[in-house]
């Protein structure tokens, strides 16, 4: 049976609205966790950006559901030997509920040091070979590797978990969904797209887990929640390579005005019709999606999980 997760937006919220929100989402029924991990929100409305592996440290005490990441860039910004380490802590930490989600990642986070952006067929080789550093260290055996991108020098991780780290791969086209499948023990996406579930399944992914995360605005004012939804996530709805290559949250900011409301209308649910977010969530189990994450946009939490617990997951399930 598909699973319903929730999704902790590490763009919008502060650290203690995270585990606050992960604590009522375990209330609410919601099977487990998703969390994003940025250096920059997409925005300045947005407006946060926590160091994803505290929050970890925070949701292992506060919370028994498992939690993945969606997704860590372990290419650029940090390096797969450091990523390797946080990993192996948040597993222990979370009595192996944790799920390392990795991506070749957004400019907007990763050019912050002044490293050279790549293209993407370079950017999804680094992401090889980070996930093959960081599953070589994973082992506890001491490790030297000299690739084309990396080089770790005689260096083991001590405090790893007791059962192997599952590192899950996103891929938002067929040449990242193919390198999922080859490389990954499940696949992350954001779109309800079952041609991509396919590639992958059929690249070497067979039945192993799909990940999607969604998000919804629940609020008793319909219209204002897709003001709210517009306003904060409008950056969804640029296309292309957009969401890869610009640097800055004002570039977004400057270019989620020429999306149109109608568009986000049509992507997020917004307001507090529960068939609405029902079939929200329908368009990912209908793609073949294993587990679908919902994260909510707009300021009524407790309308948002009331409203799931007691009419919207029980019609999923």
């Amino acid at each position: 049976m598909a699973k319903i997760g929730y999704f902790l937006s590490c763009e919008q919220f502060g650290p203690k609205d995270l585990v606050d929100q992960a604590k009522r989402a375990e209330d609410a029924g919601f099977e487990a966790l998703w969390i994003s991990d940025h250096f920059h929100p997409w925005n300045d409305e947005q407006g946060q950006s926590p160091f994803v592996w505290g929050v970890l440290g925070a949701l292992s005490e506060a919370t028994a559901l498992p939690v993945s990441t969606a997704v860590t860039c372990p290419t650029v910004r940090i390096h797969p030997a450091v990523i390797a380490q946080a990993a192996a802590t948040a597993a222990v930490q979370l009595d192996g509920r944790f799920v390392l989600g990795v991506g070749s990642g957004e400019a907007l986070n990763e050019h912050i040091l002044g490293d050279p952006w790549p293209s993407v067929g370079i950017r999804q080789e680094m992401l090889e070979e980070a996930v093959d550093v960081i599953r070589l260290l994973l082992t506890g055996d001491e490790v030297s590797h000299h690739g084309l991108h990396y080089e770790v020098q005689e260096a083991r991780i001590y405090t790893r978990p007791a059962q192997p780290l599952p590192i899950y791969v996103s891929g938002f086209g067929p040449q990242g969904a193919a390198l999922a499948g080859r490389i990954g023990d499940g696949y992350v996406l954001t779109m309800p797209d079952a041609e991509l579930v396919q590639t992958f399944r059929s690249s070497g992914g067979g039945d192993k887990p799909v990940q999607a995360g969604t998000k919804v605005c629940w609020d008793a004012d319909a219209q204002l929640a897709l003001d709210t939804a517009h306003r904060l996530w409008g950056n969804e709805g640029l296309p292309g390579q957009t969401a890869q290559i610009l640097p800055r949250p004002k570039d977004f900011a400057a270019l989620q005005n020429l999306v149109p409301k109608q568009d986000i209308a049509e992507s997020v649910a917004c307001g507090a019709d529960p068939d609405k977010h029902v079939a929200q969530v329908r368009q990912y189990l209908d793609a073949g999606i294993d587990e679908v994450y919902v994260q909510q946009i707009g300021p009524d939490m407790e309308g948002f999980f009331a409203a799931w617990q007691r009419e919207v997951l029980p019609q999923l399930r």
